[in-house]
Parts: C-alpha cells; structure tokens; sequence
C-alpha cells in the first residue's frame, strides 16, 4: 500500500535561501522544457517522448552551469511533471472542456520540486532527526509521528507554502495488504452531509458544521486592511503574509476537522455508504457556493475512501438523486422544498429529520450496490428516537461523535 506522510522542515535562513534557488532552477527548467515541446511541434508535427526529452538534460547542463548544482533525479521529475499537466489537459479536452497551451510558470506558481527513488534519506545526528538531500545538506525535520521501520521510502517532495514555511511530503510504500474486508458486514452506516448539519448518520448523530465564522470574519478584516496597501510596499508585504496565515489558519481547522471525523466512520463501521455528489457541479451554481465550498465535502469524501480501504471497511457511493424524496420506510417519493427540515411520509405516516431519512436510504442503495444483504433493523425503528445533535467542537476533542475519547491514529 502507498501512503503520504508530511512533516513541517525547519531550515536555517542558509538552507531556505538554497531550497529556493532549487525551486527557482526547476522552474526555469519546466519553461524550457515547455518552449521545447513548441519546437518540437513545429518541426515535426507532434510531441516528443518523455525518454527524448530527459536525454536532452546532459547536454543542456554544458552551458547552462546551474543545472549541476541540482540533483539529477529531480531535474527528471521536473520533465515528468511536465508530462502530467499536459496529459490532465488531453484528459480534460477529451471530456469536452475547451483548453489551451500549457502555461509558462511564474515564481508563485511553481512552489515544489520532487527527490524520487534516490537523493535523500532520514538520519539522527545531534540528537534530532535530519533530511539530508543531495546537493542541498541535511535539514532538520520535525517527524511528530513516526514513519513504519518496514516502510521503503519512495519519493520525497518539498514545497514552500504560501506562508513562507516548508514541507517535506514523503511517498511511502508499505509490504502488507489491507485488511480483507468481511462478506457480511455487521456494522453499516449510512451518511447524508449537509449545509446546516455536517453529516447525518443512521445511527442517529447529527454532526453539526465547524464554526469558523471568527476566522472568516479576521481573513476579511485582514483582506480589507491589504487593499488599503500600496501595492509592492514593505507594509503590503507584511500584510499579505497575514492575510496567508488566515487563509491557512481555516485550512488547517478544517482539514482536522475533516480527518477525525472520517477516521471514526472508517474504524468503527464494516460498510461505509455515501453519496457521490458532483461538487464541481454545485460550485458552479449561483446558489450558497460559498457554504458548498466551505463545507469541502469532497475532501471529507476522498479522507472517507482512503481510510476505509486502509482499515478494511466497506466504502460505497451511491448515486444521490432521491435519496431526499423516498421514504425510507415505504419507498414512495414526496416532494419537498429545501427549507422543510423533517420527512413526513403521506403513504405510511413516517416521520423523521430530513437528513436522517435520506441517511437510511443512501445506507440501503449502499448495501444493494454492494450485495451483502439487508438490514435487520428498519427505519421506523431506529431513524427517530435516537437522533443525537453533536457539535463539531465535541468531534475535534474526541476524535468521535461519541461521548467517550477515542486513541488518536494515523491520518
């Protein structure tokens, strides 16, 4: 199995002063690489291999002297990355969107570069660990969980946040295999994510959203203070790296958020079933973006998958539309407007909160999809009577919408 692990560096002002030289070179590397690929077009009416394009680094590092102060692995996966941004354009023109040219990356677009497969390793020297990287010295790391003694290193990449600090993002590939998920899963869990309840499940938590309306409020205070900058100024400077640090403050809120909240659904559960809702989709609406984006259900969704197939749980996405509608107990469909919180069936006269009747029927499409038979308990049953209201605060403090404090695991 592959895994990331990321770690926060902490450089000397010699050391960041050489990781941005690196990066700097490696952006110019992917201009040139990037004006070749136009050439190449030109003379002979299609692409260059990958292959041809990495044999033209020897020669280039003849006049161009910088090259060889970088290590040569990363100057590959700079030709590399060249390759992956071109391929995500055909992926997109083949799905019908309009694209262009690739871009010529500027200094604040181009803030990584990638060690792979050699160049670097973890050591202990003075009692603390180090990152020492070819060609560029030893940096000490700040390895708050440790990395499995089994684990082969894959990759490392470095990348300068907006913020000015910077990360090593190690690849790691585990030699074991998930766990076998079991044939008939026992404990199942349906979820329904939402605006003003996070998440609804069928057990009957109502997770409530993350409140970050004193960070929001800071960020366009501070946003506010930067307009009223002259542009370039030290002082506009310094209140840009202030409004970064908001940007970044809600981010890192919201991600751990984010991770405990999925961490508890993939340990606790044997089948996981959600809605694939299309995100981009609702982006693009005129209505409530802003709540849709600040929600980051895909994120939530994509945390969810990769922790389910870690722990060996069953994780499901079921198509969303009528989930809402259906009743959950006799499956008849009754139109509702958004602002009509509970779910009253006129066939069968059940009654529950919206979100948990849409809860139990995605946790019913999910175990369909999946083939591993039905519930034993029904909706009537179990949808109302053991609704729980849980605040995010109580999710962060925990890890669980439970009471008791769960042990902290990986992410």
């Amino acid at each position: 199995m592959y895994y990331s692990y990321k770690y926060r560096l902490k450089p000397s002002d010699a050391h960041r002063e050489e990781l941005d030289r690196h990066r700097d070179i490696c952006r110019q590397t992917y201009n040139h690489f990037r004006y070749r690929l136009g050439e190449y077009r030109e003379e002979n009416g299609e692409l260059p291999s990958m292959t041809s394009l990495r044999s033209e680094l020897p020669d280039l590092k003849k006049w161009w002297d910088d090259l060889t102060n970088v290590y040569s692995k990363v100057l590959q996966t700079v030709v590399e990355r060249l390759f992956n941004n071109l391929k995500g354009l055909s992926a997109l023109k083949r799905k019908g969107y309009g694209v262009g040219m690739l871009k010529w990356k500027p200094p604040r677009e181009f803030r990584s570069f990638t060690y792979s497969q050699s160049g670097f390793k973890l050591d202990k020297k003075g009692g603390r660990t180090v990152l020492c990287l070819s060609k560029l010295g030893d940096i000490p790391i700040r390895l708050h969980r440790e990395i499995p003694d089994h684990a082969k290193l894959k990759q490392v990449t470095l990348k300068k946040e907006p913020t000015g600090e910077w990360h090593a993002t190690f690849g790691v590939e585990l030699d074991r295999e998930p766990p076998t998920k079991p044939e008939n899963p026992e404990r199942r869990v349906g979820i329904d994510v939402g605006i003003l309840k996070y998440a609804h499940d069928t057990d009957g938590h109502a997770v409530g959203s993350l409140d970050l309306s004193d960070e929001r409020e800071r960020l366009e205070r501070e946003q506010r203070k930067l307009s009223r900058k002259e542009h370039g100024s030290n002082n506009y400077e310094r209140q840009r790296r202030r409004v970064v640090n908001c940007h970044a403050d809600l981010k890192r809120k919201r991600r751990d958020f984010l991770h405990k909240l999925s961490a508890y659904y993939a340990r606790e559960y044997d089948l996981v079933a959600v809605e694939d809702l299309n995100v981009k989709g609702m982006l693009e609406s005129p209505s409530n973006s802003r709540n849709t984006a600040s929600a980051a259900w895909r994120t939530f969704l994509s945390l969810l998958e990769y922790k389910c197939k870690r722990n060996g749980t069953h994780f499901v996405a079921v198509e969303p539309a009528g989930t809402t509608k259906e009743c959950a107990a006799c499956g008849v469909s009754t139109d509702k407007p958004l602002w009509v919180r509970e779910h009253s069936c006129p066939a069968c006269g059940f009654t529950a909160d919206r979100d948990a009747n849409a809860a139990w029927n995605i946790l019913s499409l999910g175990v369909k999809q999946l083939g591993v038979g039905h519930s034993e308990s029904t909706p009537v049953e179990t949808a109302l009577p053991v609704d729980t209201s849980v605040s995010a605060k109580r999710v962060i403090e925990t890890g669980s919408p439970t009471l008791k404090r769960e042990p902290s695991g990986e992410r």
